[in-house]
């Protein structure tokens, strides 16, 4: 019996918090927040959980823990460095954010829910941090300081939850060849509106079949800051 114990005592010994994170992150990609599970988990990494609850709690803090973590590598990968302008470092930020919810569908759903109900934690606080410094370097006024970087991160917020898939409901369009066929489909149908009643949607029927949402992302970013800046 004592020989069967030591090999688990040492899977216990060595597996950290980090490892967990990883883990759960790693599945959280794979399968969603349904392929989350403490079964799956404990499957992954071998051990019991009680490992699990012991490093980072219930399934729900660990969600939660997974999304401090990637937010963090994603704000720590846009510059923070002083010879860019604020309009580049908002950029950065917003295109890091843009590119972290690409990388990981699930995330759009848990920030969401991170900047409504934990407005005071490390992933509310960062990201509007980041965002407020460079609201205040662009000369706004510190009454309207709030409103500016609340829009902005709202926007960013909103804009990249549209290219993810949210809560595992809506199937997530995977390939070039996919999103292709979807905005080809769209734009047919706006095209076949009666152009009397929908003369708008007909008439950028054409536009939504050829944009890119990086670029669109981007435009809607300037035209935020242009409003911003009209504030000074």
């Amino acid at each position: 019996m004592a020989t069967r114990a030591r090999p688990a005592q040492r899977r216990r010994q060595v597996l950290s918090r980090e490892q967990i994170i990883d883990t759960a992150i790693g599945l959280l990609d794979a399968g969603g927040e349904n392929g989350l599970t403490v079964r799956a988990l404990t499957d992954r990494l071998a051990t019991g959980s009680g490992a699990v609850y012991y490093h980072v709690g219930s399934r729900d803090e660990l969600l939660d823990t997974a999304t401090e973590t990637v937010i963090a590598a994603a704000l720590a990968t846009a510059p923070d460095h002083a010879p860019a302008t604020p309009e580049d470092e908002i950029r950065d930020v917003a295109l890091a954010l843009f590119d972290a919810i690409t990388e990981h569908p699930w995330l759009a759903t848990r920030l969401a829910l991170q900047i409504t109900r934990n407005p005071w934690g490390p992933v509310t606080v960062g990201i509007f941090e980041r965002i407020g410094r460079q609201v205040g370097a662009l000369g706004v006024p510190r009454p309207s300081w709030f409103v500016a970087a609340s829009t902005l991160v709202h926007y960013i917020l909103g804009a990249v939850s549209q290219n993810a898939r949210i809560g595992g409901e809506t199937p997530a369009i995977e390939t070039d060849a996919e999103r292709e066929e979807f905005l080809g489909a769209t734009s047919k149908a706006w095209q076949a509106l009666d152009p009397g009643d929908y003369p708008f949607m007909h008439a950028i029927s054409g536009q939504m079949r050829e944009h890119d949402d990086r670029e669109q992302y981007l435009a809607g970013i300037a035209l935020v800051l242009d409003g911003i800046t009209g504030l000074r």
